[in-house]
């Protein structure tokens, strides 16, 4: 079950996608000891934000709609929780991934640079989020330009510290996106973030969430996921982490057939409980025997033709 993101090797592909469960290092901690390859802390930006107001998150017939709006403590705050954080994933052989997001590209840099403190494995570069668009404007992640400058501007703060670009999904030519973030010195793609939507309560007259726009997650953007995996999966040769929709370890499977190296695994959480990781790794290894495969890395993008 071990793979590679480049230099730095997991035990499994399973990893807690940003924003589910991993707002404190004791839920962090958890997710790891429940079996994950890495775990990936909540977005992080310059100062604290405190999201959007409740309702913040519906579920519907197929999925999860949610609009928290990037909620966290700012850099300084979240530098010593992931401190805390790495120390005791180090004993377990799991990875931290630390996520950042900024309004600027120069601010972009400004956090690169203080989580930085934190010597997390992987630094998650959130250029995508759906649903504060009021606040920041068109996600970076909407053109191979803007995309391009956030990366190399976060690069060369990290140096040596890989970096993954998590792209949006709502985008003419995601292609040319990934080729865009991967010549600007990206070392891994996360795909995707969520897809943009609405749920209104026809009694009420009104939109459900409180920011009326959300992020579809949930088994309802695993096609979405998968096809965008597969595309980037075709235009770069970089390691992709696929997220969306996985909540069985058949999802998993797929995520790997469609050309992804690790599995980020977040709305799972919302449909089978705290061991939602454990419980996808033995999906994953009965398929495994079930199927005579003694190693996942021959199931890696096999779905796409790679």
């Amino acid at each position: 079950m071990q793979v590679k993101l480049g230099e730095i090797s997991l035990r499994n592909p399973l990893i807690l996608a940003s924003g589910i469960m991993g707002t404190s290092p004791t839920l962090l901690k958890r997710v790891a000891q429940s079996g994950a390859g890495a775990v990936t802390a909540k977005s992080c930006g310059l100062h604290k934000r405190d999201g959007h107001p409740n309702p913040v998150m519906v579920e519907w017939d197929h999925g999860l709609l949610n609009a928290i709006g990037l909620t966290n403590p700012g850099v300084d705050e979240e530098v010593p929780l992931l401190k805390e954080t790495k120390k005791a994933l180090e004993e377990m052989g799991v990875l931290l991934f630390a996520s950042i997001f900024a309004g600027t590209v120069e601010e972009f840099g400004m956090v690169a640079e203080a989580i930085l403190r934190a010597k997390p494995d992987l630094i998650e570069v959130n250029i995508s989020c759906p649903n504060v668009h009021d606040d920041y404007g068109m996600p970076f992640a909407a053109a191979p330009e803007s995309a391009a400058e956030v990366t190399s501007t976060v690069k060369a703060c990290v140096g040596a510290i890989p970096i993954s670009v998590k792209l949006a999904p709502n985008v003419p030519n995601l292609g040319r996106i990934a080729e865009a973030v991967v010549g600007a010195g990206a070392d891994v793609i996360t795909a995707i973030n969520t897809m943009p939507g609405m749920i209104i309560d026809a009694d009420a007259h009104s939109a459900v969430l409180h920011n009326r726009i959300g992020g579809i997650s949930g088994p309802a953007l695993k096609p979405i996921a998968l096809r965008c995996v597969g595309e980037i999966a075709r235009a770069v040769d970089v390691p992709i982490i696929g997220t969306g929709g996985v909540v069985s370890g058949r999802d998993a499977i797929e995520m790997l057939l469609a050309g992804a190296t690790g599995v980020g695994v977040g709305s799972a959480f919302w449909y089978r409980g705290q061991d939602a990781i454990s419980l996808i790794l033995d999906e994953m290894e009965v398929y495994l025997q079930e199927n005579g495969i003694p190693d996942i890395q021959g199931l890696i993008g096999k779905g796409v033709g790679k």
